[in-house]
């Protein structure tokens, strides 16, 4: 069974104010998207990547991929688009009970052992799972006027993650029903969800932020310093 990723880098990041895609701002010495994937790489060296990126991307370098067996896909406008094409190019390679996990190209923080968890959940699961966080703070929801209207009952309510894993064949089917009914799709397991099907939460760390203001590659930059802090210690410890 071949393990295969989808990582969409087709974003513009407006959001950054930056002078180009915030996946190719640098990162300790690399871009985002390098990071993102060198950290995919090393809990899953042997997966097959498709990688989404803007038909007029001028900031790709083929040499940030460390993956032997990889693909260069047309990213679409929106995030479910280039993980459609993305799926499409596995017609015929992909079996249908194949894992396909999607992460997202400015999450370069998420941990090595979150990824091993979700890949471990995935041994005993028949839909598919999702990195998750726990809801920590109170919850407001807003009226018209920016004003609160309520709070909202925090119990069981959880900041979906990536990456989130789903078999090819059912992923496929759910993002197809889901445009073909104009079902709003904000990420994969909204589509899986819209098919009256529950996916597994699999905790993980709220560091795993996404990037996407100019304070959270501050933060980034800092959440790795501190986890290359802690594997040393780690390592220094089992030495």
């Amino acid at each position: 069974m071949t393990l295969w990723l989808i990582v969409p880098a087709a974003g513009r990041g407006s959001r950054m104010q930056a002078d180009r895609p915030k996946q190719y701002l640098p990162l300790h010495g690399r871009s985002v998207l390098a990071r993102t994937l060198a950290r995919l790489h090393q809990v899953f060296p042997e997966a097959a990547l498709r990688l989404c990126l803007d038909p007029d991307d001028a900031y790709f370098d083929p040499d940030d991929v460390p993956f032997s067996e990889w693909q260069r896909v047309e990213g679409g406008s929106e995030r479910v688009d280039s993980v459609r094409r993305a799926l499409s190019t596995l017609a015929g390679k992909a079996a249908d009970d194949d894992w396909v996990l999607v992460h997202d190209a400015a999450r370069p923080c998420v941990r090595r052992e979150d990824l091993a968890a979700l890949s471990q959940a995935l041994e005993h699961e028949a839909i598919g799972a999702l990195l998750a966080a726990p809801v920590a703070d109170t919850m407001k929801r807003a009226d018209a006027r920016g004003r609160v209207s309520h709070t909202e009952p925090r119990d069981g309510l959880w900041h979906a993650l990536t990456p989130q894993a789903f078999r090819y064949d059912l992923l496929r089917q759910a993002l197809d029903a889901a445009l073909a009914t104009g079902t709003a799709v904000t990420d994969e397991a909204s589509a899986i969800e819209a098919m009256g099907l529950s996916p597994l939460l699999v905790p993980g760390g709220r560091d795993n932020l996404k990037i996407t203001r100019p304070e959270d590659l501050i933060l980034a930059a800092r959440i790795l310093s501190l986890q290359s802090e802690t594997d040393s210690a780690s390592q220094g410890v089992e030495a």
